[in-house]
Protein backbone atom coordinates (compact mmCIF):
# COMPACT_ATOMS: atom_id res chain seq x y z
CA UNK A 1 0.00 0.00 0.00
CA UNK A 2 1.15 3.54 -0.77
CA UNK A 3 0.94 6.10 2.02
CA UNK A 4 0.31 9.83 1.52
CA UNK A 5 3.26 11.46 -0.18
CA UNK A 6 3.91 8.46 -2.43
CA UNK A 7 5.68 6.42 0.25
CA UNK A 8 5.34 2.64 -0.12
CA UNK A 9 4.19 0.99 3.11
CA UNK A 10 6.72 -1.39 4.62
CA UNK A 11 5.86 -4.58 6.53
CA UNK A 12 5.64 -4.14 10.30
CA UNK A 13 7.44 -6.89 12.16
CA UNK A 14 7.63 -7.12 15.91
CA UNK A 15 11.05 -5.47 15.94
CA UNK A 16 9.73 -2.35 14.26
CA UNK A 17 6.59 -2.29 16.38
CA UNK A 18 8.68 -2.54 19.55
CA UNK A 19 11.17 0.00 18.21
CA UNK A 20 8.34 2.50 17.97
CA UNK A 21 6.37 1.50 21.04
CA UNK A 22 9.29 1.59 23.48
CA UNK A 23 9.36 5.39 23.26
CA UNK A 24 6.05 5.46 25.11
CA UNK A 25 7.75 4.07 28.19
CA UNK A 26 9.65 7.35 28.40
CA UNK A 27 6.72 9.57 27.47
CA UNK A 28 4.45 7.68 29.87
CA UNK A 29 6.85 8.32 32.73
CA UNK A 30 7.01 12.04 32.02
CA UNK A 31 3.27 12.36 31.52
CA UNK A 32 2.50 10.60 34.80
CA UNK A 33 5.19 11.47 37.35
CA UNK A 34 4.71 15.27 37.47
CA UNK A 35 0.95 14.84 37.68
CA UNK A 36 1.27 12.18 40.35
CA UNK A 37 4.13 13.44 42.53
CA UNK A 38 5.16 17.01 41.71
CA UNK A 39 2.18 18.71 43.36
CA UNK A 40 2.64 16.59 46.50
CA UNK A 41 6.41 17.27 46.42
CA UNK A 42 5.79 21.01 46.31
CA UNK A 43 3.11 21.17 49.02
CA UNK A 44 4.31 18.48 51.45
CA UNK A 45 8.11 18.50 50.92
CA UNK A 46 8.83 22.16 50.17
CA UNK A 47 5.88 23.71 51.98
CA UNK A 48 4.66 25.57 48.89
CA UNK A 49 1.07 26.87 49.25
CA UNK A 50 -1.34 24.89 47.10
CA UNK A 51 -2.27 27.92 44.96
CA UNK A 52 1.40 28.66 44.17
CA UNK A 53 2.08 24.98 43.49
CA UNK A 54 -0.82 24.93 41.04
CA UNK A 55 0.70 27.84 39.13
CA UNK A 56 4.06 26.05 39.01
CA UNK A 57 2.43 23.01 37.43
CA UNK A 58 0.25 24.90 34.95
CA UNK A 59 2.59 27.65 33.69
CA UNK A 60 5.15 25.37 31.93
CA UNK A 61 2.33 23.48 30.27
CA UNK A 62 0.77 26.68 28.95
CA UNK A 63 4.11 27.34 27.28
CA UNK A 64 4.01 23.80 25.89
CA UNK A 65 0.54 24.38 24.43
CA UNK A 66 1.93 27.33 22.49
CA UNK A 67 5.12 25.49 21.55
CA UNK A 68 3.72 22.18 20.29
CA UNK A 69 2.12 23.51 17.07
CA UNK A 70 5.41 25.25 16.26
CA UNK A 71 7.30 22.00 16.82
CA UNK A 72 4.77 20.20 14.62
CA UNK A 73 5.35 22.61 11.75
CA UNK A 74 9.12 22.36 12.25
CA UNK A 75 8.86 18.57 12.20
CA UNK A 76 6.97 18.69 8.89
CA UNK A 77 9.57 21.04 7.40
CA UNK A 78 12.34 18.70 8.47
CA UNK A 79 10.47 15.74 6.99
CA UNK A 80 10.09 17.54 3.64
CA UNK A 81 13.78 18.44 3.67
CA UNK A 82 15.31 15.16 4.94
CA UNK A 83 12.59 12.51 4.69
CA UNK A 84 12.88 11.78 8.42
CA UNK A 85 11.78 13.20 11.78
CA UNK A 86 14.83 11.93 13.67
CA UNK A 87 16.59 15.18 14.59
CA UNK A 88 13.85 16.52 16.87
CA UNK A 89 13.37 13.08 18.41
CA UNK A 90 17.07 12.98 19.30
CA UNK A 91 17.02 16.47 20.83
CA UNK A 92 14.10 15.57 23.07
CA UNK A 93 15.59 12.20 24.03
CA UNK A 94 18.83 13.87 25.17
CA UNK A 95 17.36 16.81 27.09
CA UNK A 96 14.22 15.43 28.74
CA UNK A 97 15.80 13.00 31.26
CA UNK A 98 18.21 15.66 32.57
CA UNK A 99 15.59 18.36 33.03
CA UNK A 100 13.21 15.83 34.58
CA UNK A 101 15.76 14.97 37.27
CA UNK A 102 16.29 18.66 38.02
CA UNK A 103 12.59 19.11 38.79
CA UNK A 104 13.00 17.04 41.96
CA UNK A 105 16.54 18.14 42.82
CA UNK A 106 16.03 21.44 44.63
CA UNK A 107 19.46 22.00 46.28
CA UNK A 108 19.70 21.97 50.04
CA UNK A 109 20.77 25.63 50.03
CA UNK A 110 17.53 26.64 48.32
CA UNK A 111 14.78 27.05 50.94
CA UNK A 112 11.29 25.69 50.50
CA UNK A 113 8.36 27.89 49.69
CA UNK A 114 8.58 30.23 46.72
CA UNK A 115 12.36 29.80 46.01
CA UNK A 116 11.97 26.03 45.80
CA UNK A 117 8.87 26.46 43.67
CA UNK A 118 10.83 28.64 41.24
CA UNK A 119 13.57 26.02 40.89
CA UNK A 120 11.10 23.22 40.16
CA UNK A 121 9.04 25.49 37.90
CA UNK A 122 11.98 26.49 35.70
CA UNK A 123 13.14 22.88 35.45
CA UNK A 124 9.60 21.83 34.56
CA UNK A 125 9.47 24.49 31.84
CA UNK A 126 12.70 23.17 30.29
CA UNK A 127 11.48 19.59 30.58
CA UNK A 128 8.18 20.48 28.90
CA UNK A 129 10.11 22.02 26.01
CA UNK A 130 12.24 18.90 25.60
CA UNK A 131 9.14 16.71 25.81
CA UNK A 132 7.51 18.63 22.96
CA UNK A 133 10.57 18.07 20.77
CA UNK A 134 10.19 14.31 21.19
CA UNK A 135 6.45 13.81 21.57
CA UNK A 136 5.19 15.80 18.57
CA UNK A 137 7.17 13.97 15.84
CA UNK A 138 6.73 10.70 17.74
CA UNK A 139 2.92 10.89 17.58
CA UNK A 140 3.15 11.78 13.86
CA UNK A 141 4.97 8.56 12.95
CA UNK A 142 2.07 6.01 12.94
CA UNK A 143 0.31 7.82 10.09
CA UNK A 144 3.52 7.33 8.09
CA UNK A 145 4.13 3.74 9.21
CA UNK A 146 0.81 2.23 8.05
CA UNK A 147 -2.04 3.03 5.68
CA UNK A 148 -4.88 0.96 7.15
CA UNK A 149 -6.79 1.34 10.41
CA UNK A 150 -6.17 -2.29 11.39
CA UNK A 151 -2.42 -1.83 10.99
CA UNK A 152 -2.48 1.43 12.92
CA UNK A 153 -4.51 -0.19 15.70
CA UNK A 154 -1.78 -2.84 15.88
CA UNK A 155 0.87 -0.11 16.16
CA UNK A 156 -1.13 1.63 18.86
CA UNK A 157 -1.63 -1.62 20.76
CA UNK A 158 2.14 -1.95 21.09
CA UNK A 159 2.44 1.70 21.98
CA UNK A 160 -0.26 1.58 24.66
CA UNK A 161 1.27 -1.52 26.25
CA UNK A 162 4.63 0.27 26.41
CA UNK A 163 2.90 3.42 27.64
CA UNK A 164 1.33 1.34 30.39
CA UNK A 165 4.76 0.03 31.37
CA UNK A 166 5.98 3.62 31.59
CA UNK A 167 3.04 4.66 33.72
CA UNK A 168 3.60 1.63 35.96
CA UNK A 169 7.20 2.74 36.37
CA UNK A 170 5.97 6.22 37.25
CA UNK A 171 3.25 5.20 39.67
CA UNK A 172 4.71 2.00 41.06
CA UNK A 173 8.46 2.50 41.06
CA UNK A 174 8.86 6.25 41.56
CA UNK A 175 7.13 6.49 44.97
CA UNK A 176 8.90 3.29 46.06
CA UNK A 177 12.29 4.76 45.16
CA UNK A 178 11.46 7.85 47.20
CA UNK A 179 10.77 5.66 50.22
CA UNK A 180 13.84 3.44 49.70
CA UNK A 181 16.04 6.53 49.43
CA UNK A 182 14.88 7.74 52.83
CA UNK A 183 12.00 10.00 51.80
CA UNK A 184 12.05 13.77 52.07
CA UNK A 185 13.78 16.05 49.58
CA UNK A 186 16.74 13.69 49.29
CA UNK A 187 14.52 10.75 48.43
CA UNK A 188 12.81 12.71 45.67
CA UNK A 189 16.18 13.78 44.25
CA UNK A 190 17.33 10.15 44.02
CA UNK A 191 14.04 9.20 42.40
CA UNK A 192 14.51 11.90 39.73
CA UNK A 193 17.90 10.50 38.74
CA UNK A 194 16.81 6.85 38.72
CA UNK A 195 13.65 7.47 36.72
CA UNK A 196 15.56 9.85 34.41
CA UNK A 197 18.03 7.11 33.49
CA UNK A 198 15.20 4.70 32.67
CA UNK A 199 13.49 7.39 30.63
CA UNK A 200 16.67 8.11 28.66
CA UNK A 201 17.06 4.44 27.71
CA UNK A 202 13.52 4.26 26.32
CA UNK A 203 13.66 7.55 24.39
CA UNK A 204 17.03 6.82 22.80
CA UNK A 205 15.90 3.32 21.82
CA UNK A 206 12.82 4.72 20.07
CA UNK A 207 14.85 7.40 18.28
CA UNK A 208 17.16 4.75 16.88
CA UNK A 209 14.36 2.24 16.29
CA UNK A 210 12.28 4.55 14.06
CA UNK A 211 15.00 5.87 11.75
CA UNK A 212 13.59 3.61 9.01
CA UNK A 213 10.23 5.43 8.90
CA UNK A 214 9.99 7.53 5.70
CA UNK A 215 8.26 10.88 6.17
CA UNK A 216 7.01 12.69 3.08
CA UNK A 217 4.35 15.19 4.16
CA UNK A 218 4.92 17.37 1.06
CA UNK A 219 4.55 18.58 -1.47
CA UNK A 220 5.91 21.69 0.25
CA UNK A 221 6.78 22.70 3.81
CA UNK A 222 4.24 24.90 5.56
CA UNK A 223 4.71 27.42 8.32
CA UNK A 224 2.64 27.08 11.52
CA UNK A 225 0.04 29.66 10.45
CA UNK A 226 -0.47 28.05 7.04
CA UNK A 227 -0.56 24.59 8.61
CA UNK A 228 -3.28 25.68 11.04
CA UNK A 229 -5.33 27.25 8.25
CA UNK A 230 -5.08 23.98 6.37
CA UNK A 231 -6.01 21.92 9.44
CA UNK A 232 -8.97 23.94 10.68
CA UNK A 233 -11.30 22.54 8.01
CA UNK A 234 -10.87 19.04 9.48
CA UNK A 235 -13.94 18.89 11.75
CA UNK A 236 -13.55 15.21 12.74
CA UNK A 237 -10.04 15.94 14.02
CA UNK A 238 -11.12 18.80 16.26
CA UNK A 239 -14.13 16.92 17.66
CA UNK A 240 -11.92 13.92 18.45
CA UNK A 241 -9.37 16.28 19.99
CA UNK A 242 -12.03 17.84 22.23
CA UNK A 243 -13.02 14.40 23.54
CA UNK A 244 -9.42 13.36 24.14
CA UNK A 245 -8.41 16.58 25.90
CA UNK A 246 -11.43 16.52 28.22
CA UNK A 247 -10.63 12.94 29.15
CA UNK A 248 -6.93 13.71 29.62
CA UNK A 249 -7.98 16.44 32.03
CA UNK A 250 -10.17 13.98 33.97
CA UNK A 251 -7.36 11.43 34.27
CA UNK A 252 -4.85 14.14 35.24
CA UNK A 253 -7.11 15.35 38.06
CA UNK A 254 -7.35 11.80 39.37
CA UNK A 255 -3.58 11.28 39.15
CA UNK A 256 -2.91 14.47 41.08
CA UNK A 257 -5.35 13.44 43.79
CA UNK A 258 -4.04 9.91 44.32
CA UNK A 259 -1.29 10.74 46.87
CA UNK A 260 -3.71 12.89 48.85
CA UNK A 261 -6.39 10.18 48.95
CA UNK A 262 -3.78 7.59 49.98
CA UNK A 263 -2.35 9.82 52.73
CA UNK A 264 -5.41 11.59 54.12
CA UNK A 265 -8.35 9.25 53.39
CA UNK A 266 -6.74 5.79 53.41
CA UNK A 267 -4.07 6.63 55.98
CA UNK A 268 -0.94 5.48 54.13
CA UNK A 269 1.04 7.39 51.50
CA UNK A 270 2.55 4.07 50.41
CA UNK A 271 -0.84 3.09 49.00
CA UNK A 272 -0.18 5.60 46.18
CA UNK A 273 1.92 2.95 44.44
CA UNK A 274 -0.67 0.23 45.09
CA UNK A 275 -3.50 2.35 43.70
CA UNK A 276 -1.44 3.21 40.65
CA UNK A 277 -0.57 -0.41 39.94
CA UNK A 278 -4.24 -1.35 40.32
CA UNK A 279 -5.17 1.33 37.78
CA UNK A 280 -2.47 0.68 35.19
CA UNK A 281 -1.82 -3.07 35.53
CA UNK A 282 -5.25 -4.14 34.23
CA UNK A 283 -4.91 -1.51 31.53
CA UNK A 284 -1.97 -3.35 29.99
CA UNK A 285 -3.84 -6.65 30.02
CA UNK A 286 -7.00 -5.09 28.58
CA UNK A 287 -5.40 -3.59 25.44
CA UNK A 288 -5.68 -6.76 23.25
CA UNK A 289 -9.29 -7.19 24.34
CA UNK A 290 -10.24 -3.64 23.40
CA UNK A 291 -8.46 -4.03 20.04
CA UNK A 292 -10.53 -7.17 19.35
CA UNK A 293 -13.76 -5.48 20.45
CA UNK A 294 -13.02 -2.47 18.25
CA UNK A 295 -12.61 -4.69 15.20
CA UNK A 296 -15.83 -6.55 15.99
CA UNK A 297 -18.14 -3.77 17.18
CA UNK A 298 -16.56 -0.54 15.92
CA UNK A 299 -13.95 1.74 17.43
CA UNK A 300 -16.32 4.58 18.28
CA UNK A 301 -18.85 2.33 20.02
CA UNK A 302 -16.11 0.86 22.19
CA UNK A 303 -14.73 4.32 22.88
CA UNK A 304 -18.14 5.48 24.10
CA UNK A 305 -18.57 2.41 26.29
CA UNK A 306 -15.16 2.83 27.91
CA UNK A 307 -15.74 6.54 28.56
CA UNK A 308 -19.10 5.89 30.21
CA UNK A 309 -17.61 3.03 32.21
CA UNK A 310 -14.80 5.20 33.58
CA UNK A 311 -17.37 7.81 34.61
CA UNK A 312 -19.46 5.22 36.47
CA UNK A 313 -16.44 3.80 38.29
CA UNK A 314 -15.32 7.26 39.41
CA UNK A 315 -18.73 7.85 40.98
CA UNK A 316 -18.68 4.43 42.66
CA UNK A 317 -15.34 5.28 44.27
CA UNK A 318 -16.92 8.03 46.41
CA UNK A 319 -18.57 5.78 49.03
CA UNK A 320 -15.72 3.24 48.89
CA UNK A 321 -13.05 5.81 49.75
CA UNK A 322 -15.31 7.52 52.29
CA UNK A 323 -15.34 4.30 54.32
CA UNK A 324 -11.54 4.49 54.50
CA UNK A 325 -9.18 1.57 55.06
CA UNK A 326 -11.54 -0.07 57.54
CA UNK A 327 -14.64 -2.12 56.86
CA UNK A 328 -13.48 -3.42 53.49
CA UNK A 329 -13.34 0.06 52.00
CA UNK A 330 -9.73 -0.37 50.90
CA UNK A 331 -10.42 -3.64 49.10
CA UNK A 332 -13.41 -2.15 47.28
CA UNK A 333 -11.40 0.97 46.42
CA UNK A 334 -8.59 -1.07 44.87
CA UNK A 335 -11.04 -3.30 42.97
CA UNK A 336 -12.84 -0.30 41.51
CA UNK A 337 -9.50 1.27 40.63
CA UNK A 338 -8.61 -1.88 38.69
CA UNK A 339 -11.94 -1.67 36.85
CA UNK A 340 -11.16 1.94 35.97
CA UNK A 341 -7.86 0.66 34.57
CA UNK A 342 -9.72 -1.58 32.12
CA UNK A 343 -11.60 1.48 30.82
CA UNK A 344 -8.42 3.57 30.86
CA UNK A 345 -6.81 1.16 28.37
CA UNK A 346 -9.47 2.03 25.80
CA UNK A 347 -9.14 5.76 26.48
CA UNK A 348 -5.49 5.47 25.47
CA UNK A 349 -5.78 3.01 22.58
CA UNK A 350 -8.91 4.02 20.69
CA UNK A 351 -8.54 7.80 20.17
CA UNK A 352 -4.91 7.32 19.12
CA UNK A 353 -6.07 4.66 16.64
CA UNK A 354 -8.60 7.12 15.20
CA UNK A 355 -6.17 10.06 14.99
CA UNK A 356 -4.29 8.85 11.87
CA UNK A 357 -7.65 8.39 10.12
CA UNK A 358 -8.25 12.13 10.42
CA UNK A 359 -4.76 12.82 9.02
CA UNK A 360 -5.28 10.55 6.01
CA UNK A 361 -8.76 11.94 5.36
CA UNK A 362 -7.38 15.45 5.41
CA UNK A 363 -4.62 14.48 2.97
CA UNK A 364 -7.31 13.35 0.55
CA UNK A 365 -9.16 16.64 1.10
CA UNK A 366 -6.19 19.00 0.74
CA UNK A 367 -3.42 17.02 -0.95
CA UNK A 368 -1.11 18.01 1.93
CA UNK A 369 -0.35 15.22 4.42
CA UNK A 370 0.90 17.37 7.29
CA UNK A 371 1.08 14.80 10.08
CA UNK A 372 3.25 17.04 12.23
CA UNK A 373 0.78 19.92 12.04
CA UNK A 374 -2.03 17.76 13.38
CA UNK A 375 0.04 16.01 16.02
CA UNK A 376 1.37 19.38 17.15
CA UNK A 377 -2.20 20.49 17.81
CA UNK A 378 -3.06 17.11 19.33
CA UNK A 379 -0.14 17.08 21.77
CA UNK A 380 -0.81 20.73 22.61
CA UNK A 381 -4.32 19.77 23.63
CA UNK A 382 -3.14 16.72 25.55
CA UNK A 383 -0.53 18.82 27.29
CA UNK A 384 -3.15 21.38 28.26
CA UNK A 385 -5.33 18.67 29.77
CA UNK A 386 -2.47 17.07 31.70
CA UNK A 387 -1.33 20.48 32.92
CA UNK A 388 -4.69 21.79 33.99
CA UNK A 389 -5.49 18.58 35.87
CA UNK A 390 -3.06 19.14 38.77
CA UNK A 391 -3.85 22.86 38.70
CA UNK A 392 -7.58 22.11 38.91
CA UNK A 393 -7.01 19.71 41.80
CA UNK A 394 -4.83 22.34 43.50
CA UNK A 395 -7.75 24.76 43.14
CA UNK A 396 -10.02 22.22 44.85
CA UNK A 397 -7.49 21.94 47.68
CA UNK A 398 -7.32 25.71 48.01
CA UNK A 399 -11.09 26.19 48.05
CA UNK A 400 -11.59 23.43 50.58
CA UNK A 401 -8.99 24.85 52.98
CA UNK A 402 -6.21 22.28 52.61
CA UNK A 403 -3.16 23.15 54.76
CA UNK A 404 0.31 22.66 53.21
CA UNK A 405 3.31 21.89 55.42
CA UNK A 406 7.06 21.32 54.78
CA UNK A 407 7.02 17.78 56.06
CA UNK A 408 6.80 14.25 54.72
CA UNK A 409 4.08 13.34 57.20
CA UNK A 410 0.42 14.28 56.69
CA UNK A 411 -0.86 17.06 58.92
CA UNK A 412 -4.32 17.21 60.42
CA UNK A 413 -6.87 18.54 57.92
CA UNK A 414 -10.33 19.95 58.52
CA UNK A 415 -13.30 17.75 57.48
CA UNK A 416 -14.17 20.11 54.63
CA UNK A 417 -10.64 19.69 53.21
CA UNK A 418 -10.95 15.90 53.42
CA UNK A 419 -14.30 16.06 51.62
CA UNK A 420 -12.85 18.39 49.00
CA UNK A 421 -9.93 16.13 48.10
CA UNK A 422 -12.27 13.12 47.96
CA UNK A 423 -14.67 14.82 45.53
CA UNK A 424 -11.77 16.23 43.56
CA UNK A 425 -10.47 12.69 43.06
CA UNK A 426 -13.83 11.16 42.12
CA UNK A 427 -16.76 13.44 41.27
CA UNK A 428 -14.75 15.97 39.27
CA UNK A 429 -13.17 13.37 36.91
CA UNK A 430 -16.59 11.74 36.52
CA UNK A 431 -18.12 15.07 35.48
CA UNK A 432 -15.35 15.72 32.96
CA UNK A 433 -15.72 12.24 31.49
CA UNK A 434 -19.47 12.83 31.16
CA UNK A 435 -18.79 16.07 29.28
CA UNK A 436 -16.60 14.16 26.79
CA UNK A 437 -19.33 11.73 25.71
CA UNK A 438 -21.14 14.06 23.24
CA UNK A 439 -17.81 14.76 21.50
CA UNK A 440 -17.16 11.04 21.01
CA UNK A 441 -20.67 10.54 19.63
CA UNK A 442 -20.26 13.55 17.34
CA UNK A 443 -17.01 12.16 15.95
CA UNK A 444 -18.78 8.91 15.11
CA UNK A 445 -21.39 10.81 13.09
CA UNK A 446 -18.79 12.91 11.26
CA UNK A 447 -16.66 9.86 10.48
CA UNK A 448 -19.82 7.92 9.52
CA UNK A 449 -18.99 5.16 12.00
CA UNK A 450 -21.86 3.89 14.19
CA UNK A 451 -21.73 5.39 17.67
Amino acid sequence: MTLPGGVVERPLGRGRLLGYGVGSIGTGVFSAVPGLLLLYYLTDMLGVPAAVAGVVLVAPKIWDVLLNPLVGAASDREAVRTGRRTRLLAIGAAALPVTFALMFAVPGGVPGGVPGALWSGVAFLLAATAFACFQVPYVALPAEMAGTQSARTRIMSWRVVCLTVGILVAGGLAPAVVDLAGGGRGGYAVMGVVIGVLMAAALVAATLGTRWVPSRPGPRPLGPVAAFRLARGNRPFFVLLAAFVTQALAVAVMLAGAPYVASYRLGDYGLTSVMFVCLVGPSMLAVPGWAWLARRHGTVRCYLAASAGFCAVAVALIPAIAVGSAGGGLVVTLALTALAGVCYAALQLLPLSLLPDTVHADAARTGQAQSGAFTGLWTAGETAGLALGPGLFALVLTLSGFVSAPTGSPVAQEPVALTGLLLGFTALPALLMLISLPFVARYGRLAKEPA
